[in-house]
């Protein structure tokens, strides 16, 4: 090759090179100004989380924690003062009804029931020889009667034959004198069975007050002697044998022997929250879980809810408290287990959870989606995407102007939507409107949704799940 064609030939591979050079920087600035222009419109850009509203099944439940109660106990109470000389039962012990449970010391009530039995018994022969008297009074009455009779037909039959002059006088005086003194029988007789009558009377009212002296000193002998009231747990025994024991005075408490629980109606009693009470009604289904029966589940029905409202820290209903308070309150709600074990005791703590609404394929969004914004807020045009995102709501605007609504991503953009709510369920609540089967909304995280404003341009970050961040 000649020295001019080779001299040629670098030149024009060096404007080649020259020409790829330019190339290759026009390449890289047009790149970092890309890459510039997508890192600027990046920097306003909000990453979120979403999901999409759907149709599920929801149910509502409210949960309560409280203890297992029998529905029927009776606290066996001292009756009469006296030492405990038996105890025939122990404590958790299962009894039949009328099984003698104690035996309180008997020796001076069986002796007052013994003189009052004796005394039952002479007055009963009293009114025996009483009523005898007052039979034979009456016989001799029914005689006085005929007697007078006969003596008051001679009397007439005389009277007539003395006025005839038939008779002598002698006779007629014989004879007025002894129907005088038949009517004198008569009126003895009859006043002879008054006096009878009434010993018989006084007889029967000593036999009565006799027999309800001798009642009385056996309930007190009774009342020495504890049977069950029914089927049931011995649930309590705070007393020993030889311990005295005292009756109630007025105002002063007497001594509880023990409690005796039916369980064969087995109850939980629980606290439910003031702002849950009101979604609880009758008979609505329950599921009770209790500490010491672990992996296991009963079905249960509201059988009962508290009218006044108890102070959580002492329990003590409002209605009896002599200050207002503005702690939190509580409710008393009593479910009815539907077939407990019988290894149940009182006292065994427990949990309800009350199936307070079920809805069928209804419209869902998660509960941390929802959230609340002022109207006026919204209203407002920010001046950019990043004081959209950064800034968070107003704590100073009304309630009243406050809004509930979700993010809609429209656009990749944030656009609040208020919405209607119906019940809620443990991860997700129902729509009723303003959101349509298949939108979708901004699901978290929680500090973005704290500060998200209407309109802000968002990208969608889904790699991991949602988390209700409270930082």
């Amino acid at each position: 090759m000649l020295p001019a064609q080779a001299f040629a030939a670098g030149k024009k591979k060096h404007m080649n090179l020259k020409k790829i050079a330019v190339i290759f920087g026009v390449v890289v600035v047009l790149a970092g100004i890309v890459g510039f222009t997508v890192y600027q419109s990046q920097k306003n850009v909000v990453a979120v989380q979403t999901a999409r509203v759907q149709k599920t099944d929801v149910t509502s439940v409210v949960s309560g924690s409280g203890e297992i109660k029998p529905k029927t106990y009776a606290n066996i109470g001292a009756l009469a003062f006296g030492q405990i000389t038996h105890l025939y039962v122990h404590e958790g012990e299962h009894v039949r009804k009328g099984q003698q449970l104690a035996q309180v010391d008997d020796i001076q009530p069986s002796a007052n029931a013994a003189a009052s039995r004796a005394n039952l018994e002479a007055a009963k022969t009293d009114a025996v020889a009483a009523q005898a008297a007052y039979d034979t009074a009456v016989a001799d009455l029914a005689r006085a009667k005929a007697d007078e009779e006969q003596k008051r037909l001679d009397y007439q039959r005389g009277k007539g034959l003395y006025e005839q002059q038939l008779i002598a006088k002698s006779d007629w005086d014989v004879r007025v004198a002894t129907y005088e003194a038949s009517a004198s029988g008569l009126k003895q007789a009859q006043a002879h069975i008054a006096q009878t009558k009434a010993q018989l009377e006084s007889a029967s009212q000593r036999v009565a007050q006799a027999s309800a002296q001798l009642r009385a000193m056996n309930d007190v002998l009774h009342k020495t002697e504890y049977v069950a009231p029914y089927d049931g747990i011995v649930s309590s025994l705070p007393v020993r044998e030889g311990e005295t024991v005292v009756m109630g005075i007025q105002n002063s408490p007497g001594s509880t022997l023990m409690t005796v629980a039916d369980m064969s109606v087995v109850t939980a009693e629980i606290k439910v929250d003031e702002t849950d009470i009101i979604n609880i009604k009758m008979g609505q289904p329950a599921e009770v879980t209790i500490d010491a029966l672990p992996g296991r589940t009963f079905k249960a029905q509201v059988s009962e809810i508290g009218d006044n409202a108890m102070l959580r820290s002492t329990g003590v209903s409002t209605s009896q408290s002599s200050s207002a308070s503005e702690e939190a309150k509580d409710f008393k709600v009593v479910v009815t287990l539907a077939d407990p074990p019988d290894n149940l005791r009182p006292g065994l703590s427990a949990t309800a959870k009350i199936t307070t609404a079920t809805r069928q394929g209804t419209l869902t969004i998660p509960i941390q989606a929802l959230t609340v914004r002022n109207r006026k807020e919204l209203e407002e045009k920010p001046s950019s995407d990043a004081v959209q995102a950064a800034a968070p709501p107003s704590n100073s605007k009304s309630k009243d102007e406050d809004q509930q609504g979700v993010f809609v991503i429209r656009n990749k953009r944030a656009v609040f939507v208020p919405v209607k709510t119906g019940i809620a369920g443990t991860t997700d609540i129902e729509v009723l409107s303003g959101l349509k089967e298949g939108d979708e909304i901004v699901s978290g995280s929680y500090r973005v949704l704290r500060s998200l404003r209407n309109n802000s341009s968002v990208k969608i970050d889904n790699t991991a799940p949602a988390k209700a961040d409270n930082s």
